[in-house]
């Protein structure tokens, strides 16, 4: 089953000092990190915090594909995670016609957001997450979850919703 979820905010990793995008579920306040590129986690503040620039960006070029193709994308599903890497796909809709494309999460995320589109996460994804180590070190893992369940509105910087 899937969940909608909202984008939280953006945070750097204190131990790996990578993005990190935050959806939580603001039904239930259950949190999804997801470590992202840090071109990705660029794309996503820039759509966040409304910045344009002066020339398209990457997914403000292929917002634009879809706009003049009359593509939809009704939503994107983060739809699995193995061995650490998370999965996504990209529901949209030509003609009438559903067409479902593989993506990275970030990229999704980033397209989503610059489409006004839904982001979902399967239940499992979640799940699986909740178990997931962050780092081979369990104790590093055990501070990470913390921090990132602690984090308030405040920690997220310019980036927060």
């Amino acid at each position: 089953m899937e969940k909608e979820m909202k984008i939280k905010g953006l945070v750097v990793d204190p131990i790996s000092k990578m993005p990190i995008v935050v959806l939580e579920d603001p039904q239930s306040d259950e949190i999804l990190p997801i470590w992202i590129g840090v071109f990705e986690a660029n794309a996503i503040a820039l759509t966040i915090e409304n910045i344009p620039t002066p020339r398209p960006m990457t997914h403000d070029l292929l917002k634009n594909f879809l706009d003049k193709l009359d593509i939809a994308i009704e939503k994107i599903v983060v739809n699995d995670v193995r061995n650490n890497t998370f999965y996504a796909l990209i529901h949209c809709r030509h003609n009438n016609q559903p067409i479902v494309i593989d993506s990275r999460p970030s990229d999704a995320i980033a397209i989503a957001l610059r489409m006004s589109s839904p982001i979902y996460v399967e239940d499992e994804v979640v799940r699986k997450a909740h178990g997931m180590k962050f780092d081979e070190n369990l104790d590093s893992s055990e501070r990470l979850r913390k921090w990132l369940e602690s984090l308030s509105p405040d920690d997220f910087g310019k980036y927060k919703m």
